[in-house]
């Protein structure tokens, strides 16, 4: 299996911004005392929080001494944390600060989340209300598809990607290869055979820019495919010939005519290709899944499934691929002994998890009730884990057929490098 939606290519990042935003987008504040700032990229936290503290000067305004003190309060925090940065990420911040009630007047209590955006948010936003203004970080987790493109024939070539709806062309190329055929006094074999060289040049040549452009790191985490198009044969030579990276050729997801090339082409390409474009994640799930059912079948003990089972061997270093379905909705918890030290680990659904919240398990050596130490979702677990043992994690959505019939195995699998012994 290739490493195609290794969690670093913002995926998970995504998942942990929709949980933040499922529990925080419903949360009200007595007035308008919940904060939503927006910071752009780059820009300089000194100016945002030179900002604030005129907020701060001006929320002296506000009548009602309980909203007065929550706003100040609010901004206090935001400062603190702020001064963290001295300048914003580069796809900007996003916080979210506010006294929440918990269970009427005069219990709220302060709450504070900083966001950093899977993509540039280019809005400069400070904004008090009695709920928190998550629809512009919302807009930036909607699926944008980024493929890569490539239009050659022999006599130009370009290369761009297309996210979302937007194109950018990186490079347009010229060959200079000579016409087919050879000037006068020229033998035709010697003519070829410079002709061929100067093909292979231009191939390279290209190949070289395709590489330098589509392995950065902002590109090849989150590319989906690469289509490349073309009249003739031009671009299947192309595709076998030239020194394309051995990782850019595994994503290679369609080769298709064109009547031309070069940026014209580039844009012909898009057209073509809408169909496999509009489908890319589902095929992407599905060849997992496939992987998954072909294994259960042909090499059993190459493939584990079941969430007692996966979770017992994550830490064996067996696991290629780790296979969840993204709305599994489990949670993972870990006690400890306040007195000895020991630990329990539990995997438990949401209804669950709270009542051992409210009754935690005691120490089978000291019979001393435990502490919980971490409570987190079930993903967000096995997506720290992945960095430690070095596998993929992939998300699969429950609404899709395989996704239905994946749902059947328990909604988790593991397909693994080699068989665990046990």
């Amino acid at each position: 299996m290739n490493r195609e939606t290794r969690h670093k290519n913002g995926d998970i990042k995504k998942y942990r911004i929709k949980k933040i935003l499922e529990e925080i987008k419903n949360k009200r504040g007595r007035g308008t005392e919940l904060i939503s700032l927006y910071i752009p990229p780059k820009k300089r936290i000194s100016d945002v929080i030179n900002y604030l503290r005129q907020e701060y000067a001006t929320a002296e305004n506000i009548k009602s001494d309980t909203t007065r003190k929550h706003v100040k309060d609010a901004i206090t925090k935001v400062i603190e944390r702020l001064k963290h940065y001295q300048t914003a990420p580069e796809n900007g911040l996003v916080v979210f600060c506010g006294a929440i009630p918990v269970s009427g007047p005069g219990t709220e209590k302060m709450e504070i989340y900083v966001l950093e955006p899977p993509e540039p948010i280019n809005i400069n936003l400070y904004r008090c209300d009695d709920h928190f203004h998550t629809q512009y970080i919302e807009d930036t987790l909607k699926e944008k598809e980024l493929y890569g493109l490539v239009s050659i024939d022999t006599n130009e070539a370009a290369i761009g990607i297309l996210e979302g709806n937007r194109l950018e062309i990186f490079g347009k190329y010229t060959s200079g290869i000579p016409g087919k055929h050879r000037a006068g006094g020229q033998s035709a074999r010697r003519f070829e055979r410079l002709r061929e060289m100067a093909v292979h040049q231009y191939y390279d040549r290209v190949a070289r820019h395709l590489n330098q452009e589509f392995l950065r790191d902002d590109i090849f985490y989150r590319l989906n495919g690469i289509i490349i198009g073309g009249p003739g044969f031009t671009k299947n030579e192309f595709l076998e010939e030239a020194d394309i990276d051995y990782r850019l050729k595994k994503r290679v997801i369609a080769v298709i005519d064109t009547n031309y090339a070069g940026e014209d082409g580039l844009r012909e390409l898009i057209e073509k290709a809408k169909d496999i474009m509009s489908d890319i994640r589902f095929i992407r799930e599905k060849k997992f899944i496939d992987e998954f059912l072909s294994r259960l079948s042909r090499r059993h003990n190459m493939v584990i499934y079941g969430l007692k089972e996966v979770i017992n061997n994550i830490y064996s270093g067996a696991y290629e691929a780790l296979l969840i379905l993204e709305d599994i909705g489990m949670n993972y918890l870990l006690f400890r002994c306040p007195k000895c030290g020991e630990s329990k680990e539990f995997i438990l659904d949401q209804k669950d998890a709270l009542k051992l919240e409210y009754r935690p398990p005691k120490c089978g050596n000291c019979n001393v009730e435990m502490s919980l130490i971490i409570k987190k979702d079930i993903i967000e677990h096995i997506a720290t884990l992945s960095d430690e043992y070095n596998f993929d994690v992939i998300l699969i959505s429950s609404n899709t057929e395989h996704g239905k019939i994946f749902k059947q195995f328990g909604g988790i699998a593991a397909l693994l490098r080699y068989p665990i012994s046990y």
